[in-house]
């Protein structure tokens, strides 16, 4: 049976409103269902992306990814991926000019932010053979300049260059307790920007997430 809404109920429920607003709090409506997640565990999207022959490299020019972008004042991406992976940064205006820096990839430490690469997880010549080299460089430049996914990396600059631009199935991080974290975020940016894997690759990536937790930080 349905009931009608009287004036005292109308008054009751403005009363509450009233109440929450004074105690800075906004009702929110329950939502009926969870929000969408973003594909699914780390191997459930590794089972996502298209598996496909690396593409060529012909035309390739770091200039088609334009990085880094202003984020302040004389300062860029660079700057505000060694603050945020940084301890005891120092600044300069929002120019990072000391702290301290442990490279995840081999435990290197660092005090001199001149001794600090940031490492694009997925390489950017990588990304031109997977199918960044369809994009324009507005989107290749999104992509360079990404700090919402695991794409941005404080590394030592010797494990940095090591790397280059190959995949998980040529080279992986010296340190092994950061590989479940490394593939989880190499797929995380592939997914994300529905770029292809090779074969090896997926395989590599396959090994590497087996016996992972997921969600887990090592």
């Amino acid at each position: 049976m349905r009931t009608r809404s009287g004036p005292r109920a109308a008054v009751a429920a403005l009363a509450a409103a009233l109440a929450l607003s004074v105690a800075g709090c906004v009702p929110q409506d329950e939502p009926d269902t969870p929000p969408p997640s973003d594909g699914g565990s780390a191997m459930e999207q590794l089972g996502q992306l298209t598996v496909a022959t690396a593409g060529s490299m012909k035309g390739y020019s770091r200039d088609h990814f334009p990085h880094w972008r202003d984020t302040g004042k004389n300062c860029d991406v660079r700057d505000s991926i060694l603050q945020r992976d940084g301890k005891e940064v120092k600044l300069s205006g929002c120019n990072v000019v000391d702290g301290r820096w442990e490279s995840v990839y081999d435990g290197r430490s660092a005090a001199d932010p001149s001794e600090v690469d940031i490492d694009h997880m997925v390489p950017l010549a990588n990304a031109w053979r997977s199918g960044a080299d369809e994009w324009d460089d507005a989107k290749r430049g999104d992509f360079a300049n990404d700090t919402t996914r695991p794409q941005l990396l404080a590394v030592s600059a010797s494990s940095n260059r090591s790397k280059g631009d190959q995949d998980p199935s040529q080279w992986k991080p010296a340190n092994r307790s950061y590989w479940c974290k490394y593939a989880e975020s190499w797929v995380t940016v592939k997914h994300y920007w529905r770029l292809t894997v090779t074969s090896a690759e997926k395989t590599a990536l396959t090994e590497m997430l087996e016996g992972c937790s997921v969600g887990s930080d090592s």
